[in-house]
């Protein structure tokens, strides 16, 4: 990727950053006297990164992301997107960004066909409609019907296929599994590291089993403020959640001596299964072999890492935010 600045002399288009998909600096944003709704918010996202956002309900969340879209006027800071101004240069960002927002609005007179057709019109792109429809998994006869008739996991895939017009440089998506079935929260992975792949960047929010999967950086926002911001593996490390190491053996030796390896913090045994639990990657292969030096035989090892939604529990103290599948795409 090209990431030289031409002079101003050789374009009337701004300097531009084209190493940073998004930065913000101080933002923060007030409703009234008493909400504070984003606190001096500093976020830098690189080109070509899959990124999450995550934060519980009323975190800032959406009020960052109404800031960058310019939805909304900041109280006080700055945001860039792809190197133009939130506040300034709004036009420019709006052609270059595909947003997937919370509660988005389809016509249900209108068919797919002609979302579409307006959302390449308004973007002035060259796509396809049937490649729309094809990439995003939607099913070609649907798309001549009235979005009046469609399902959840239909609707989510329309409005996916929207936010992709224009191949944008930076991809906003929230909640973009929603009503989908597994076919299509598999679907919505793959068409994000592609745009990875691409040197585009990806923006999860809200969003937990999408992040885990396939974001490179995690930030992590509580009552308006930054509270973490790392790959999954550096936040692991950072809490010292570490793994717990479990291992089936023939049987469990008479004395085991894994206490007093480094990184070792707890022993369980159980009939033939022995769960250890270690604070240092290095710890889990020291584990496999003292046990095999102690005598046994070990049948069947798994080692399970803290999970997305431990993190989140233990950066922000709440349940991480549930999604309903009580309706999936059908």
């Amino acid at each position: 990727m090209d990431t030289t600045s031409r002079p101003a002399s050789e374009s009337k288009e701004p300097l531009r950053n084209e190493a940073v998909a998004i930065q913000t600096t101080g933002l923060t944003k007030r409703y009234g006297k008493d909400v504070l709704a984003v606190d001096n918010l500093d976020l830098t996202v690189h080109e070509g990164e899959i990124f999450g956002f995550l934060g519980p309900n009323g975190a800032g969340k959406s009020t960052t992301i109404d800031v960058i879209m310019d939805y909304v006027r900041p109280s006080a800071g700055s945001a860039t997107v792809l190197g133009y101004d939130a506040q300034t240069e709004t036009r420019k960002i709006h052609e270059r960004v595909g947003i997937l927002p919370d509660g988005y609005g389809l016509y249900d007179r209108l068919t797919g066909r002609k979302h579409l057709e307006y959302a390449i019109a308004l973007k002035r792109s060259d796509d396809a409609v049937d490649d729309l429809v094809d990439r995003v998994g939607l099913d070609a006869a649907a798309a001549d019907r009235v979005v009046g008739g469609y399902s959840e996991g239909m609707i989510q895939r329309l409005a996916l296929a929207i936010a992709l017009v224009g191949d944008p440089e930076l991809l906003i998506l929230d909640e973009p599994s929603s009503g989908l079935d597994p076919n299509g929260v598999r679907l919505v992975r793959e068409i994000a590291r592609d745009h990875a792949d691409r040197g585009k960047t990806v923006f999860f929010y809200h969003i937990l089993s999408q992040v885990e999967a396939v974001c490179d950086r995690v930030a992590i926002l509580n009552r308006g403020r930054l509270v973490a911001i790392d790959s999954i593996g550096g936040l692991r490390d950072a809490l010292g959640t570490g793994s717990t190491v479990t291992l089936t053996v023939d049987a469990v030796p008479d004395s085991l001596t894994l206490a007093e390896l480094a990184g070792v913090s707890d022993v369980t045994v159980d009939s033939r299964t022995i769960r250890v639990s270690v604070d240092e990657a290095t710890a889990k292969v020291d584990v496999i072999d003292r046990i095999r030096d102690d005598g046994a035989t070990i049948l069947d090892v798994t080692i399970e890492e803290s999970s997305l939604e431990d993190l989140f529990s233990a950066y922000t103290g709440d349940a991480p935010p549930r999604v309903d599948t009580s309706e999936v795409e059908r």
